[in-house]
């Protein structure tokens, strides 16, 4: 597959708006020079200039990481530091979903960092490390995130989390009878109201297949004995899944996408994004 079809690819399925759509396409189209060792425009020019015929499997060249390191490096001398951060963000989210896919065998973009947050953090004037204050969006974040390949109970988990930007605590709590799947919202007064998206709405039905009482994310074994009926599945006997274990789970599946290697939290799904309609809305 071609570079550019496959960035069209990636922005037809991802949920963005139309601004956020174009800056995505302008960020991920700058990405395909130095993949064949150009320098990319810059200025004026950077806009209206046509992007080089590429191989999408020119992600998976050894060299790849190392040229899109340079690029970074080039474009830090006439970018500022957030505008680096997020567009390592758009590529990040489209190599993990491409790798998603099966397009590309690995991810380049795993482990690369803006040149200016790889040094030991600088005060501004103010007091603020420029570490500190340019950070990846949490909305970026989110959408890399929700593009890994994980299992069916996270992917839904994280989903639902991100459209209806409820508490981790909340989600966890849930029941499946609290669940009015039709509508994308839960029942009152059963449960505390929150709505969901298309996403979260294409995968509980593949998660409860089979169950129609008991917690909506239960564990991967059996309950002990001594857990309360409220919280165990009365079909698997599973128990509900707990705020510690999911946020172990998130935090494993993005440590490839953070260039400190540390994986994020739970917190960045829940970004600035216009929220879902609520529940008994016109």
């Amino acid at each position: 597959m071609e570079y550019s079809a496959a960035v069209d690819r990636y922005l037809a399925a991802a949920d963005l708006g139309s601004a956020s759509r174009r800056v995505y396409r302008i960020s991920l189209v700058g990405w395909s020079w130095p993949l064949v060792d150009r320098r990319a425009p810059t200025g004026r020019e950077r806009r209206g200039a046509h992007p080089p015929v590429v191989p999408l499997a020119l992600l998976d060249d050894p060299k790849a990481p190392e040229r899109l390191q340079r690029a970074l490096a080039d474009r830090a001398a006439d970018a500022e530091l957030r505008t680096l951060a997020r567009e390592l963000a758009c590529l990040r989210a489209a190599t993990a979903w491409w790798l998603a896919e099966g397009w590309i065998t690995a991810d380049p973009a795993a482990g690369l960092a803006p040149p200016a947050l790889c040094p030991g953090p600088t005060l501004d004037p103010s007091g603020a490390s420029a570490a500190a204050r340019v950070t990846v969006a949490d909305q970026d974040r989110a959408r890399a995130a929700l593009a890994l390949r994980a299992p069916l109970r996270e992917l839904t988990l994280w989903h639902l989390l991100h459209e209806s930007r409820a508490p981790v605590e909340q989600v966890l709590a849930l029941n499946i009878d609290h669940l009015d799947l039709p509508s994308r919202r839960t029942r009152a007064p059963a449960a505390a109201a929150l709505s969901w998206g298309w996403g979260t709405a294409r995968l509980l039905p593949m998660l409860l297949a089979g169950r129609t009482a008991g917690p909506v994310f239960v564990t991967d074994r059996r309950a002990p004995a001594s857990t309360p009926a409220v919280d165990r599945c009365p079909v698997t006997g599973r128990g509900r899944l707990s705020y510690r274990r999911a946020a172990e789970l998130f935090t494993a599946a993005t440590r490839p996408l953070d260039p400190g290697g540390r994986g994020w939290t739970l917190l960045v799904l829940r970004d600035r994004a216009p929220r879902t309609r609520r529940a008994g809305a016109g």
